[in-house]
């Protein structure tokens, strides 16, 4: 399998590189935007099972020392509501606040995430240009040899060509499945913060 992978890499041209190069970078972004709204769905989880109670209780002292001490995206949003709730006690303006706070949460989540429908492009269409690249060279080759040969210096020649759009669409593919994943986690988590703004909006209007 390593023998096959080599050989398939060196016959495939000097475009295979920035392919490789590619999918090393989308997978690595691919790899820290999982872990990291992985992380940001599990602490939102987790701290909003703890702030319901309170909120029930309608102890928002608690909640207010709880989300200024805390990042977590969850917290940012609640601390900014019960801070204009402390300044103007009305519905709407509340409401402005946290829906102020998701927007500069929003651009975090999705940090990054488009590179890997860039990447998805880019190396589909360097697999392209590799083949064709590689083409123009096979046909001028067998321009300049005996005519008996052609045919089989050609058909060699393609089947290498073809290696970098094979590889191209090889790296595309997981890159594409891999952005509708984290495009849908991102959504998600935006969902359940939006949740959490209206179910805390209606608790601390029945507690006034």
């Amino acid at each position: 399998m390593y023998d096959e992978i080599v050989n398939f890499m060196q016959t495939g041209g000097s475009f295979m590189y920035p392919i490789l190069a590619v999918l090393a970078f989308g997978m690595a972004i691919a790899v820290e935007r999982y872990f990291y709204l992985t992380a940001i769905k599990i602490n939102n989880r987790r701290l909003l099972a703890k702030l319901m109670p309170l909120l029930k209780e309608g102890d928002l002292n608690q909640v207010y020392q709880i989300t200024s001490r805390s990042k977590v995206a969850i917290c940012q949003m609640l601390n900014l509501g019960l801070t204009r709730l402390k300044i103007k006690p009305e519905r709407d303006q509340i409401e402005m606040a946290m829906e102020e706070s998701l927007m500069e949460i929003i651009p975090r989540l999705e940090k990054r995430t488009h590179y890997l429908a860039m990447f998805a492009n880019i190396a589909t269409l360097l697999g392209l240009l590799g083949t064709i690249t590689g083409l123009i060279k096979a046909f001028t080759a067998v321009a300049q040899v005996d005519p008996s040969l052609k045919a089989e210096i050609l058909s060699s020649s393609i089947s290498v060509a073809m290696n970098t759009t094979a590889f191209g669409l090889a790296v595309a593919i997981p890159l594409i499945i891999i952005f509708s994943i984290l495009q849908t986690k991102t959504t998600e988590i935006v969902d359940s913060l939006e949740m959490a703004t209206i179910k805390f909006i209606n608790l601390i209007m029945i507690k006034q």
